[in-house]
């Protein structure tokens, strides 16, 4: 943890766990930020083509993050863009149908409902609280199941589902998978060889640990086809550059639903948090997180809270959400950011999202604003 934690710029006397939200910089990710700033404002575009160079570094880095090819991997401004990729451009038909479960945030709701100007049915399963049931997912779906779309980690009580099970659950009714998977993807491994999922959307501004408005969108190559691009431009095409062609060849690539300009400076800043977790290692980035996790939970219950989310090794993830008998978590939250300790409430419960980086000196600070007496 201690080393993770050199890799950080946070401000001495910072004790950070709102990761789930927005989390910090790496320190490599905000000197490739200031370095990208400094060329443009003093040279303009004199840099691009480099630029250019390093956002398909940046792709290298997210394809074997998620072990895909770079032709499989896109890069979007939010989770929500790479989610409407899949709503805007599925080929729907009247009568089809979307599975979710209930809880899910807005980005993998408000899409769906959009569909109902097609005909297309949304149906929303009710869940029992805090988890998903993949077999009550799997009883929703029927001959006109087209997709199941569902968040890998649920955003307010931190729920895992096991992507294995998920994919077979789409699979197996004929359909295909959309995974909101901000919440995980960084911090837990992921293989899309082995783990057939079909599309994957993630902004890196959470467990990734970049900046916002820099995110990637994946999708299996067999399905390059499948979706209608919502957004076309000089970027789509194979000719991208050759400004004067009226050929519109589109890439044999995700990059195809890129469409225009890229988030030039987000994307180096993607690019530099990935290169420090892929060098550090996601599994090692996963058991450190998984100490940090079982260390609060433990100090937690230690002192009476109700914790909500499910801990057990199948199902925990870096987000921790429970109550304190007498405590309110909005009140107890301001107070701590007082003292530049951050966290954050979902539901009226407390959230907590801690990171790899985080140590005992940042628990021990924690715990003591979150059943201080005078609060």
């Amino acid at each position: 943890m201690s080393y993770f934690r050199s890799l950080m710029s946070l401000a001495d006397g910072v004790a950070y766990f709102d990761n789930a939200a927005v989390a910090p910089l790496t320190t490599a990710a905000k000197q490739a930020i200031l370095n990208w700033t400094e060329e443009n404002a003093s040279r303009g575009d004199a840099h691009w083509p480099q630029w250019r160079t390093q956002v398909e570094k940046t792709r290298k880095l997210a394809a074997s993050l998620l072990n895909a090819s770079r032709e499989e991997v896109a890069f979007t401004h939010s989770t929500t863009e790479g989610i409407n990729f899949v709503a805007e451009g599925f080929p729907w038909k009247e009568g089809d149908n979307v599975v979710i479960p209930t809880g899910e945030f807005p980005t993998n709701l408000f899409p769906w409902k959009m569909l109902a100007r097609l005909g297309v049915e949304l149906r929303q399963v009710p869940m029992p609280s805090n988890e998903v049931d993949l077999e009550k997912l799997a009883s929703a779906c029927d001959a006109r199941t087209r997709l199941i779309s569902c968040s890998w980690v649920g955003y307010s009580h931190g729920y895992r589902v096991d992507l294995n099970e998920l994919c077979q659950v789409a699979h197996n009714a004929g359909a295909y998978l959309m995974l909101d998977a901000i919440q995980g993807l960084g911090v837990f491994p992921i293989d899309v060889q082995q783990t057939p999922i079909d599309f994957l959307s993630a902004d890196g501004h959470k467990w990734m640990l970049g900046p916002e408005g820099a995110g990637l969108f994946y999708l299996r190559k067999e399905h390059l086809d499948l979706l209608r691009p919502m957004s076309v431009g000089w970027n789509s095409v194979a000719t991208a550059g050759d400004f004067n062609s009226p050929c519109m060849d589109l890439r044999k690539a995700a990059s195809r639903y890129e469409g225009g300009t890229y988030n030039m400076v987000g994307l180096m800043g993607m690019g530099a948090s990935l290169q420090v977790m892929l060098d550090y290692g996601i599994e090692a980035i996963n058991q450190d997180l998984r100490a940090v996790h079982q260390e609060i939970i433990s100090r937690l219950q230690a002192q009476g809270a109700i914790i909500h989310s499910n801990a057990s090794a199948e199902h925990w993830s870096g987000i921790i959400s429970f109550d304190i008998p007498g405590k309110d978590p909005l009140s107890v939250k301001q107070a701590a950011a007082k003292q530049d300790i951050y966290f954050n409430t979902r539901n009226d419960h407390f959230r907590l999202s801690p990171h790899a980086y985080t140590t005992t000196e940042d628990i021990d600070r924690l715990m003591e604003s979150l059943f201080a007496e005078n609060v």
